[in-house]
């Protein structure tokens, strides 16, 4: 609705997903909604090769395109907006400050922004803590969905594990293994996924049963080819990195397995867990761990298992790792306030926010001799990139 708006205003709108196959999904969706309708909407990928991509660049810089969707090649200096109103970032925890901060360089005003996300990365609620960011949460299930029943398993119950696996799948179910790792690194004692694709095929043989696999290596086709025999229930078990970890739709799948979980974070978790329970039936994450677990870890699989609130697990993922550098690029880490805790102080950052408003609505220009330190030190901040803007 936004970037129709956007339009009828004679403005351009772009939509940017992290992955090629989340932006394929949207420019789909979209265009089916307006297939009725004279809005000229085009797909930019990393795929988007010679005359295709000539085409889309020439229509975006001389206004006729309405909609541009794609993944980070639309922040590529190629790409020229003629009149740019309203950029949406999918998935925004998947994208560097410095990234998001590219789209607001598309137009000599900047555009509005609309970013969404499963899980606030610890940067993104601190700045709902500071107003610089309007926020709306959705916090109920489509209807007919149930919650994920999430629980933490250690290595030595495997073969029960997989004995559930099978029961699942003898009802018509599909599951997804997670793992972390490509290839075997010597800094890391974990599976990886070639060995693990050879276990997995150990517990569940061919012909009996069939496995797509799915990771960052392949290249395009193949990828696509291997998604698809998921989807189209031919296989029932989905190996796979965390390529998988936003943009697939599969509501029969009823199991994601994560191996080594204790190795992934938060949002990760919740962003993987969010691949099953798209259905009406009762959905399961199992979050398999080592024989050793940091204390950190614990905790974060602790909350995993407490909650599906993907606001509850961003504000404990505040709480463990921080919020980082607002006033730079830092997306994480420690904010070295001399007295404020951004998670337990929230209401007096709130009422410092209204203070801070009730200055610009009575002096503006700053030149009260109470408000002349904040003056100043604005002052010295001109010309800087607003990082503290970019959510």
């Amino acid at each position: 609705m936004m970037m129709l708006i956007a339009a009828d205003n004679g403005f351009q709108s772009v939509l940017m997903a992290p992955t090629e196959i989340l932006a394929r999904q949207h420019f789909n969706s979209i265009t089916a909604l307006l297939k009725d309708m004279p809005v000229c909407v085009k797909l930019l990928t990393g795929s988007s090769k010679g005359k295709e991509r000539k085409e889309v660049l020439k229509l975006c810089e001389d206004g006729s395109l309405h909609i541009l969707i794609g993944t980070h090649a639309v922040i590529e200096d190629k790409v020229l907006f003629k009149n740019l109103g309203f950029a949406v970032i999918d998935e925004q925890h998947k994208f560097g400050v410095a990234q998001r901060a590219q789209l607001w360089k598309k137009s000599s005003i900047p555009p509005h922004v609309l970013v969404m996300t499963a899980t606030p990365i610890p940067r993104t609620l601190a700045l709902t803590a500071y107003g610089d960011l309007d926020y709306s949460v959705i916090d109920e299930l489509p209807p007919g969905r149930q919650p994920v029943n999430t629980l933490q398993r250690s290595e030595s119950t495997r073969p029960q594990v997989m004995s559930f696996v099978k029961d699942e799948i003898l009802k018509g179910r599909q599951v997804y293994i997670v793992y972390p790792l490509i290839e075997e690194s010597s800094k890391v004692d974990y599976e990886n996924l070639m060995k693990g694709y050879e276990e997995v095929k150990s517990f569940f043989p061919e012909p009996k049963y069939w496995i797509s696999m799915v990771h960052g290596r392949q290249d395009a086709a193949q990828k696509e080819t291997n998604m698809q025999r998921f989807v189209n229930r031919d296989t029932q078990i989905m190996v796979s990195t965390t390529v998988i970890e936003v943009g697939v739709n599969v509501p029969n799948a009823s199991v994601m397995i994560i191996e080594s979980a204790e190795k992934f974070g938060l949002s990760q978790l919740h962003q993987l867990r969010g691949r099953v329970g798209r259905g009406a039936e009762k959905s399961f994450c199992i979050l398999l761990t080592g024989p050793r677990i940091s204390n950190d870890a614990r905790e974060r699989l602790k909350i995993m298992e407490a909650t599906n609130d993907g606001f509850k697990i961003a504000e404990k993922d505040l709480e463990i790792r921080g919020p980082g550098d607002i006033e730079g690029t830092r997306q994480s880490g420690l904010l070295n306030f001399k007295l404020a805790n951004i998670v337990h102080d929230r209401v007096m950052l709130e009422a410092a926010g209204n203070a801070a408003e009730e200055i610009l609505d009575t002096d503006p220009d700053m030149n009260k001799e109470a408000n002349l330190p904040v003056k100043i030190y604005l002052q010295q901040q001109k010309g800087k990139t607003a990082w503290s803007k970019i959510s």
